[in-house]
């Protein structure tokens, strides 16, 4: 049997890039968090898969369009590559409730840290979630993770003790 992997998930908005208060819906105003290039370079180096979880309802309000946060993606992953950090997987809920519905991806909801975690076979005892939102917090214990709260555009060296 295959040994599991541990990982870091990790919220976007707040936590990877600048919090702007609602939505970011342009790429020039998409800013990474330069501040997080060491710990999470720590973290990769200490063996654990990094995996974005990310609500993006702004896409079901049409605030903007898949092509843009994909482009805000692509931004993210290379100003981390460049810095030695591999972002192993992004994943994202292009959901609002009062859009679609209640769904199951849209965090507090798991699906989404629970999908990832069964495709790169990490385990969520040894793993953990760390997003500037309760929300994330719950999702991350619901998927059976330790969840860590941070606030928003805090680095997150301040909360490295907390990761085994």
């Amino acid at each position: 049997m295959m040994q599991k992997t541990k990982a870091v998930f990790l919220d976007r908005d707040g936590v990877l890039n600048k919090e702007m208060g609602d939505y970011v819906c342009r790429l020039e105003d998409f800013t990474v968090l330069e501040h997080n290039f060491k710990s999470l370079k720590e973290l990769q180096d200490r063996g654990y898969l990094l995996i974005v979880i990310t609500n993006q309802g702004g896409l079901a309000k049409g605030w903007y369009s898949d092509e843009v946060l994909q482009q805000m993606h692509q931004k993210l992953k290379k100003t981390y590559q460049d810095q030695g950090i591999t972002l192993t997987d992004i994943y994202y809920c292009n959901h609002h409730p009062e859009y679609n519905g209640k769904c199951l991806c849209r965090k507090p909801g798991s699906l989404m840290l629970e999908k990832a975690a069964a495709r790169y076979n990490a385990d969520p005892s040894r793993s953990y979630f760390i997003g500037d939102r309760e929300r994330d917090v719950l999702a991350g214990e619901a998927a059976g993770m330790t969840g860590i709260l941070i606030d928003s555009d805090q680095p997150i060296s301040e909360v490295l003790h907390l990761i085994a």
